[in-house]
């Protein structure tokens, strides 16, 4: 299970080892782009800043970074989509803490919000700006001792970026999802909101598990719980919820379309395709699932809805795609399947600006590996200076754009190797 990110960062290595912002743009501007990166080492957490170099994809740390993340062990994030403010989930106080991004970047601590239940996993973002959603290891009631099922909880997000009362579920302040969600996932549209539970136990919170290997439990296999979101944001579980999704699923993405979405099993090494049905349904596509390296553990799409890439953290690599636009089905990238990172990607997304470069953050290389997206082909070549040192194994990663150029909202997601 992806609970304890240490813990689940050493089993891979022992084995084998939701949001930035996407734009595309025909032309390019001086527009300066940050990426924040957040790291588990340290107690509270951090968050190194950056700026990103709109020509080569380059980064420099800015004056100040790293910065608290405002509790332990964060291990997702998210930007608005109008860039204002990024927030951060601090699983071990089952916080979310928002912060003001300034014009130069610089984080500002606003609002700290508590969730229901104990260990938020997982964060996503409505492209609108106007809901957040988080996944929960366990419902209020439930802990490590009293193991029980997970909860996805919907924040309306006040005009100030601050987080309204979360959307009520009858007498409850969440709605239950299955056992160890790891993933949450907002389709472009706003119409569905995706929860992955990999159905496993959690054995500690606190980066080493109880048995002392660093696993979970075996389960009954993955699933997806789909909700449909109606007025107010309130959530009703679509026919047929929960979906299967292989043994281990662990990180989901959907394409900028809402017509497809697609999930990693690390268990498998495989990329879950599945075609969304008008109703929110998932649908798998034929011929699937399709093989990744070794240990998927995030997944992201570009903004063109051209091209997937899924980080994959035992091989220390990145899976590349081309998505066929009639079926959704994706297709190896010629000659360039698979791309090196530093050790240990966890989280990976594609930049802010034009959608011209990937990062992955790299949990056991304490670093950022940036590359250069060729548009036209998806080939995926080495940032200068790359890899990035960050503060001590980092997390994820997202990222907002300062300036004139229009956007499209695209998620950075994490598994269970360490990253959100």
């Amino acid at each position: 299970m992806k609970f304890s990110k240490t813990g689940h960062a050493l089993l891979a290595a022992a084995v084998s080892l939701g949001v930035g912002l996407g734009i595309t743009s025909c032309g390019q501007s001086n527009t300066i782009d940050y990426l924040y990166v957040t790291a588990s080492k340290n107690t509270p957490g951090q968050i190194s800043v950056y700026r990103v170099d709109q020509e080569s994809g380059a980064l420099t740390q800015i004056q100040d970074s790293p910065y608290s993340s405002g509790g332990r062990n964060p291990v997702a994030e998210v930007t608005s989509p109008n860039g204002a403010d990024l927030y951060v989930v601090n699983q071990l106080d089952s916080t979310i803490v928002e912060f003001a991004i300034g014009t130069d970047g610089k984080l500002y601590p606003q609002h700290t919000t508590t969730t229901p239940g104990a260990f938020p996993q997982a964060i996503a973002i409505n492209a609108a700006g106007t809901f957040l959603y988080v996944a929960v290891t366990f419902q209020p009631n439930f802990s490590i001792l009293n193991v029980g099922p997970g909860a996805l909880v919907a924040y309306p997000i006040n005009s100030d970026g601050s987080l309204g009362t979360a959307v009520a579920n009858g007498t409850l302040s969440y709605f239950p999802v299955q056992t160890n969600p790891l993933s949450v996932n907002v389709t472009a549209n706003g119409n569905f909101v995706y929860v992955v539970n990999q159905n496993t136990t959690p054995q500690v919170a606190t980066g080493a598990n109880a048995n002392g290997t660093g696993a979970a439990t075996s389960g009954t296999g993955g699933t997806v719980s789909a909700f449909a979101v109606g007025s107010g944001g309130v959530l009703t579980a679509i026919p047929g919820s929960p979906f299967t999704s292989g043994v281990s699923p662990n990180a989901s993405a959907s394409d900028p379309t809402s017509r497809f979405y697609y999930v990693t099993d690390s268990a498998t090494n495989q990329l879950i395709a599945y075609n969304i049905a008008a109703n929110g349904a998932l649908i798998p596509l034929e011929g699937g699932p399709f093989a990744t390296s070794v240990f998927p553990d995030a997944v992201t799409i570009d903004p063109s809805g051209t091209y997937i890439y899924v980080a994959n953290f035992n091989s220390n690599s990145i899976s590349a795609y081309t998505i066929t636009q009639s079926t959704g089905a994706p297709s190896g990238l010629a000659g360039a399947t698979t791309i090196s990172t530093d050790t240990g990607p966890t989280c990976v997304l594609v930049d802010p600006a034009f959608g011209r470069f990937v990062y992955t953050s790299n949990f056991l290389g304490n670093s950022i590996s940036g590359f250069q997206l060729n548009t036209n082909t998806g080939v995926l070549t080495g940032a200068e200076n790359s890899p990035f040192p960050t503060a001590g194994q980092p997390t994820c990663a997202a990222a907002v754009t300062h300036g004139n150029h229009p956007g499209e909202h695209v998620q950075a997601t994490a598994g269970t190797g360490s990253g959100g």
